[in-house]
Order: C-alpha cells, then structure tokens, then sequence
C-alpha cells in the first residue's frame, strides 16, 4: 500500500526512542486526581508529595545491641569497669538521671540513646567484669548511634509528585503516617487489533484464521504499567472499521492498533489515522523485531472533553514484534500519561553465555533469559522461529539488544538486555 504523502520516516532505533521521551516529557501531566487507601496504593503514582511529619529517627537511635555509653570513658588508657546502671529497650524512654561518667546503659537496636551518653558500644565488643563492664576496644563519638534528623527533618519531601508506589515508597509513607494518598487517575488506554485472519476467544475459528492474543497481551502489558486497558472490537481490514475504532479511542489518553501498519495492500492504519489530521513522528524504526512501529498524534474534536491530542501507536501485528514495540516506546508514553517522571526503558548489561552470530543491519531485540550469579549476570538467547513465536517469547525475561553493523558477539561479551 502507498502511504499518505509525507508521512514516511523511518529512523534509526535511538533515534525513534528519543523522540518518544521528548514527547512523553512534554506532554501534560495527568489532571484527575484520586484519593486512595495506603493499602491500595500500590502501582500507583503520587500526585502530592509526601513531607516528613517528624524529625526521622526522632531521636538518636542505637543501631546495634550493646551498652550506652560516654565515648570519653572508653579510651585505651581506662583501666576500671563500666558500671551498668539500667536497661532500656525499643520504645522506652530513659527517665532516670542523664548517664555519668564510668556508667553504662543496657541499649537494644532502635532504642533511643538516653541523656548523657554518645555512642553504643556492641555487647560482642564487651565482656562482664566483677558485676560491670569492660570493653575490649575504644569508641569514637557517635558511633553505632544515627542522630536524630539524619534521615530527613519534619516537613522535608521525603516522596516527591509523580513518584511510583512500591514497597519501599509505601514503607515511606507509612512512616510519616499516611493512611490515603493522592494519586493521579490511571490512564485510559484503547487497544484495537486488526486484521480479517483474526477471531475472538470465544468464536469458531477456520484453519486460515487466528484467534486475537495481541489485544490480551498488550491489555495486559498496559495494567501493568499503570493503565486502564479498553480492549476495543476487531477492525476489520477496511477504512469503515479503522474509522470506527479511531472515533472510539479519541476518548481514550492513548491509542494502540496491533496489525495494519505494514506495506501490504490492506495495512489501513495510517491511511485512516492520516483522514482525522495525525501527526506522524515516525513510520518506522531499525529494529527487528517491530520496524513498522508508526507513533504519532491525533488532534480532538471539537466539543471532546478534554481538548488536545490522543496519542497514538500503530504495533506489528506479529506477536514479540507488537510486544518488544511496547516495551520500548509505548511504555515510555504510557508512564508519562501516569504522572511519572521517570520514564524511560530499563536495560542492564550482562555477559553472553554462548557465541551470536551479528551483521545484521538494524538493531535487534532477541528473545533471552537473563540468570544472575555471584560472579556476573548472564544472558542466553531463547530458540524462536521468529516475530510470530509466542511460545518462545515466554520462555524470555528480556530481550538482549545486539547493535547493528557488529558480524559477530563472543560468549562472555558484554551487551545490553531490555527487561521485561
């Protein structure tokens, strides 16, 4: 199929990524706003900070099991035993006279060091002495004690906007006492696969035809990055069906089409995209799998709530090509639609474990299982038959990245993995 006129941009595979972070950058931040439960928060993405509503740690805080002390009586030349005076655990506070000198208080980790004393001496580093205490080492001001404020002090962003929920974040905020949290609403994604050859899970289906897995794969690639999927009707291979389904996904925050989007005579997709005013950013990329990937923008109608742009992304219709493009460039769009500010795909290095034959001329995303070790990552490719094969892709846990131009890669060479 010819395209439209002056819509055809194939760029190299850096090329395309960073122009899909500049418009992710660029576009405007999520405006609804939810309030959640802190027990429902996760995946979720801050839309206020989170301040500190204390000094963290309150007060100072022994970090280990041992004895309060006055760093002053544990020098080298001290010969007599520390008398211990007291004990004092994990959220009790010391209400007797402040430590003096030649005194030591029991201490256990996260207690706060009572008055007078200014360093915990670990009870592995003592020894009992006729009914005291003598030490085995000298102590230094401060040590084995975090000071009261180290963390963070009361009112200071200790989780800023636009920051994921995770476990650790949650911890955060639970720490400060949240019990709900503002978060952006998730986006609404649109997801429409297209293609005569395809069937519904439900439906009979002929020997030529083959059911819709891309739009449950990708729906399911969208939840877990943050979004709401809408899996939309097949569209059909004709210009009414694209229509339909473009019209639908003007209501949604992005648009994915999976199929039609190559050179054959009924890939639609731009032509159809190109009738409601897109704005292509590219029609192509230097990768294998996924080169037809096209990305661009819609305008909205007038009288659509709210007004602006849908951005858009037409996917290979061929399964690990449909996915390797989501991970790559759809993720990046769809986290900025979150509200995050941290948008980027995530790839790591690791060593080959067997010899890859290279010289291809585009950048390559290979089904691969990543094992890590003590002494160093490592990556093997997965056996494929190519952007069809679901079943191998499965078997991955990322894809390994073999630039183009290079003949050859020897086991044990550092590349690059995209992770999943």
């Amino acid at each position: 199929m010819e395209r439209p006129p002056g819509i055809d941009r194939i760029l190299r595979f850096e090329e395309a990524l960073a122009v899909v972070l500049r418009q992710a950058q660029a576009s405007p931040s999520p405006e609804a706003v939810e309030t959640v439960a802190l027990s429902n928060a996760r995946g979720r993405v801050l839309a206020r900070a989170v301040v500190a509503d204390r000094d963290q740690p309150p007060f100072d805080r022994a970090t280990r099991d041992g004895y309060a002390v006055r760093a002053a009586d544990m020098g080298g030349a001290a010969l007599g035993a520390l008398r211990v005076v007291g004990s004092l655990r994990a959220g009790e506070t010391w209400k007797s006279p402040p430590l003096r000198a030649g005194e030591a208080i029991e201490i256990m980790t996260g207690a706060g060091l009572p008055a007078g004393a200014d360093a915990v001496v670990m009870v592995e580093d003592t020894a009992p002495e006729n009914g005291g205490l003598r030490w085995q080492r000298m102590l230094r001001v401060g040590e084995n004690v975090v000071p009261r404020g180290a963390e963070t002090r009361a009112g200071s962003v200790v989780l800023a906007r636009g920051t994921l929920l995770e476990g650790a974040e949650i911890g955060v905020a639970a720490s400060c006492g949240q019990v709900e949290l503002e978060v952006f609403a998730r986006p609404r994604v649109a997801i429409a696969a297209t293609g005569d050859e395809l069937v519904e899970l439900d439906e009979p289906m002929q020997s030529a035809q083959i059911r819709n897995s891309n739009s449950y794969a990708l729906a399911a690639l969208v939840e877990s990055s943050g979004g709401v999927a809408e899996r939309l009707a097949i569209a059909r291979d004709c210009v009414e069906d694209l229509r339909a389904r473009i019209i639908e996904g003007f209501q949604a925050d992005l648009l994915l089409f999976s199929g039609g989007v190559s050179m054959g005579k009924y890939d639609l997709v731009e032509q159809a995209l190109a009738e409601f005013g897109a704005e292509f950013f590219f029609t192509g990329a230097l990768i294998q799998p996924g080169k037809p990937i096209v990305f661009g923008r819609l305008p909205r109608p007038d009288g659509l709530h709210p007004k602006g742009w849908t951005y858009f992304f037409g996917l290979p219709g061929n399964p690990v090509s449909a996915q390797v493009c989501f991970h790559l460039f759809v993720a990046p769009m769809l986290r900025a639609r979150c509200g995050r500010v941290e948008v980027a795909p995530l790839f790591v290095e690791a060593r080959l474990g067997e010899s890859v034959q290279g010289g291809s001329r585009v950048t390559r995303f290979l089904p691969a299982r990543v094992s890590g070790a003590w002494d160093g990552v490592k990556v093997r490719l997965v056996g494929w038959q190519g952007s069809g094969d679901v079943v191998a892709n499965a078997r991955g846990d990322g894809y390994a990245v073999l630039p183009a131009g290079e003949e050859a890669f020897a086991a044990g060479e550092t590349v690059r993995v995209l992770l999943r």
